[in-house]
């Protein structure tokens, strides 16, 4: 009878000639024999060799397609001969059907450290997936086995690197008694006692690879560890690469979202502007943070899309956040993410706008409503280029290139201890001031056109031309809106006005109260003709007995422009005697 509970077709065996389709049962797993061999698998676990032939079997390399967990003839062969073959594939069943029901990038790494703690004596262990030059790693996860995330895990880079490149898993059981991998630097820093580290390959590219070590001499890995962790990683190494693009299709998504923002450019042939748009080519190439100050409305969050547009980065996300515009409970959260956990209904991880624009730029807006305790944080992302999320402990590294505005004087609040004067200088590398609109006045017949041609497209009217009155009451206007200002006169123009042109009186009362004074020739041509116009409204609403409804019908004009046309002409009083002297009862105009 079989000993260690292997069954065949069911039945209890010692010693049993497979044939093509057989069941083996071990425990709770259940394999099935098939006679078709893989013909490319071949070779066997390659020792290296080193100088003192004690030392030979304390470095070990594989490759992936000679992993016995891989190969289900070789399991199949060797399951009589021990039960920790049996405890190691249902290990790797466990392991398998965990990492596939996973898509979050992080908490897959976290399930597969855990689990490879669970099975191997490793004391820390990370997973470092590849960039895209080769060489760095843009992502990597780590975790010890007691303390979790609290303490960062060091890796060396020399062997992950190593591994890496050659695509080889290795095996160092005793670091320090090997006179290759005992002379690495790091690891005589780290006390490295033993290490294991295999690559993670996806469609024959090596996309990145498991680290793990002890200091524990007494835990050291063995060549079954190798076998393992190696047959483990090839079983996560696509799931791995799955998440990763998931996660990287995800912010493309964002920043697609953010970067919808059709007809939002400079515009101005001012030398006032053309000075911006030469700064802005200037400094765009390089990767230097970029102070951007200016009254509101001036477009200084335009200037930042142009520099992102115009740089490098122009590729990877654009994330903006206005720090005024969010109260200071949230901002930190909104910025730097959170951790599952780290307070009242953060129910999942949510990544912060740093950890979104990695790669790009983030543009922070108003940073000077940035509360002091939140300026710290900021100060040391761009120092280190580092940070933690809200409840976190594991620094995650960032990849960003800051650009930031105001209106206020930073200067000025450095001094008097409102704003941290290093952050300041943080800021201040590359600066720039967007003149307000009163300063470059001859774009706004430019700027009156895009705007009008923007918002007619945006509503499928047809463009209005602007007249030449209504033209010289913006250029009298001194804008203390600036650009925002002038395109809501505009879009009100457009929503209000009757005529086929911009007339002034489909502008703001405001702007009109500062309309610029005629000559002599004009003064009396224009007196005529709002006389005039006062006499055929009051004729009218004389006709219709107060009725602004039946007296716009008969002028030919609409009701909201008749209303306005009797503010603006100062008829309101006018209008009001008539309706009060208008006999009670039924309304003038209805019908029995």
């Amino acid at each position: 009878d079989s000993r260690n509970g292997t069954l065949v077709n069911g039945e209890a065996v010692t010693d049993h000639w497979l044939h093509h389709l057989d069941e083996i049962a071990v425990g709770d797993s259940v394999f099935r024999f098939l006679t078709d061999e893989d013909e490319h698998a071949t070779g066997t676990t390659r020792a290296v060799e080193f100088e003192d032939d004690k030392e030979t079997h304390s470095v070990a390399e594989i490759r992936p397609q000679d992993v016995l967990y891989l190969q289900p003839e070789k399991i199949l062969s060797e399951l009589p001969a021990t039960s920790r073959l049996a405890r190691n594939l249902n290990a790797l069943l466990k392991i398998s059907r965990v990492v596939h029901s996973i898509r979050d990038l992080d908490e897959l790494q976290a399930q597969i450290l855990e689990s490879l703690f669970a099975i191997v004596p490793a004391e820390r262990g990370a997973i470092l997936l590849d960039g895209t030059n080769g060489r760095e790693f843009n992502s990597t996860f780590a975790r010890h086995r007691d303390s979790g995330n609290e303490r960062p895990v060091r890796v060396s880079r020399t062997i992950a690197h190593r591994v890496l490149e050659q695509g080889l898993a290795l095996l160092g059981s005793d670091v320090p008694g090997s006179s290759q991998l005992g002379a690495v630097e790091s690891l005589i820093e780290m006390q490295v006692r033993s290490l294991l580290c295999v690559p993670l390959i996806v469609f024959h590219r090596t996309v990145g690879c498991i680290y793990l070590d002890t200091i524990n001499l007494a835990d050291r890995f063995n060549e079954d560890h190798l076998q393992l962790v190696t047959a483990i990683a090839g079983i996560s190494a696509v799931a791995l690469e799955n998440a990763r693009r998931l996660q990287w299709l995800e912010n493309e998504n964002q920043r697609l979202l953010t970067e919808i923002t059709p007809d939002r450019t400079l515009i101005g042939e001012s030398p006032r502007m053309k000075n911006v748009f030469q700064f802005l080519a200037r400094v765009a190439p390089s990767d230097a943070t970029v102070l951007i100050g200016g009254e509101s409305g001036t477009g200084k969050e335009l200037a930042a899309r142009s520099i992102h547009r115009k740089s490098p980065r122009a590729n990877k996300p654009f994330v903006a956040i206005n720090c005024a515009a969010i109260p200071e409970a949230l901002l930190e959260s909104e910025l730097f993410g959170y951790e599952k956990g780290a307070f009242t209904g953060a129910v999942s991880q949510k990544k912060g706008r740093l950890e979104i624009a990695d790669g790009g730029v983030l543009f922070l807006d108003e940073i000077g409503e940035l509360a002091l305790s939140l300026q710290v944080k900021l100060l040391r992302v761009l120092q280190e280029r580092e940070f933690e999320r809200v409840g976190g402990h594991r620094p995650i590294h960032v990849d960003i290139r800051l650009i930031a505005a105001t209106n206020r004087n930073l200067e000025e609040a450095s001094r008097t201890g409102e704003f941290r004067q290093d952050l300041y200088f943080r800021l201040n590398v590359v600066s720039l001031t967007m003149p307000p609109l009163r300063e470059h006045k001859d774009d706004i017949p430019l700027l009156v056109s895009f705007l009008v041609e923007k918002h007619c497209k945006r509503c499928g009217a047809k463009p209005k031309p602007l007249s030449r009155e209504a033209l010289a009451c913006l250029l009298n206007y001194d804008w203390p809106g600036n650009v925002r200002e002038l395109e809501n006169a505009i879009e009100r123009a457009l929503v209000l006005g009757s005529s086929e042109d911009i007339l002034p009186d489909d502008l703001p009362e405001n702007l009109l109260e500062r309309a610029p004074s005629p000559g002599v020739g004009e003064a009396k041509y224009h007196a005529a003709v709002k006389d005039l116009k006062k006499r055929l409204i009051q004729s009218a609403l004389e006709e219709a007995k107060g009725s602004c409804t039946e007296a716009a019908k008969s002028l030919g004009v609409h009701p909201n422009y008749l209303h306005r046309l009797i503010r603006n002409l100062d008829l309101k009083d006018t209008a009001k005697g008539m309706t009060s002297s208008r006999p009670a009862g039924r309304s003038p105009g209805a019908r029995l």
